[in-house]
């Protein structure tokens, strides 16, 4: 596990109203959700600089770095953070552009807390997933990475479901030098299963 991925998960909140803020902080602390709490978009850009686990439950309009422009700026630098909507009636186009540039959900107020709380939980979980995923992908590269040049073309042979022997013709190697390859490439590649080296081929594609 990395450093990023042991990090408690944090809801981040970033809304105008302070009446709305005050709400949003004691709905957090009733299901002991880990939580911060902003005032704008821009103080938000300010106090949280990289990528960390969690969500962002984000107003939609906003004075100065409403809530598209913060998504916006989010995705140039790379940060894929869930984002849930606040959307007032008239919002919901705004809404579902939001969602075509990325947002995973969006909600309108008035709301119930449940329904809040049912969002959240759920970016919560798209985002831990995301997060394991790539964890699994940097994991695979490594792996690869390990496998001498002979080790590769097996690995790339055999994923395609070819016999040794063939890959033997085509390597122009006997079919015991292919299976000790083989038998190599699994151990490296950590692979009970030709289905296992086959994901993985794919993973790094």
């Amino acid at each position: 596990m990395n450093q990023q991925s042991e990090q408690a998960a944090t809801v981040f909140i970033v809304d105008d109203d302070p009446a709305i803020r005050f709400a949003m902080q004691a709905l957090m602390d009733s299901v002991n959700l880990r939580h911060e709490i902003y005032g704008s978009g821009d103080e938000f850009l300010e106090q949280v600089t990289e990528e960390r686990p969690g969500c962002l439950v984000l107003d939609i309009r906003m004075p100065g770095l409403g809530g598209l422009e913060l998504q916006e700026e989010l995705l140039k630098r790379g940060n894929s953070l869930p984002v849930i909507f606040i959307t007032g009636h008239g919002d919901v186009p705004m809404a579902v552009e939001a969602m075509q540039k990325g947002a995973v959900d969006f909600i309108q107020k008035p709301f119930r807390d449940q329904d809040l709380l049912d969002r959240i939980r759920e970016a919560l979980k798209t985002d831990r997933e995301r997060r394991e995923e790539q964890q699994h992908h940097a994991e695979v590269e490594e792996r690869i990475a390990r496998l001498t040049n002979r080790e590769r073309e097996v690995f790339d042979l055999v994923v395609t479901g070819k016999p040794n022997k063939v890959i033997a013709y085509e390597l122009g190697v006997s079919q015991r030098t292919v299976e000790i390859h083989r038998a190599r490439v699994m151990e490296k590649m950590q692979a009970r299963s030709l289905a296992d080296l086959v994901k993985m081929h794919i993973h790094q594609e």
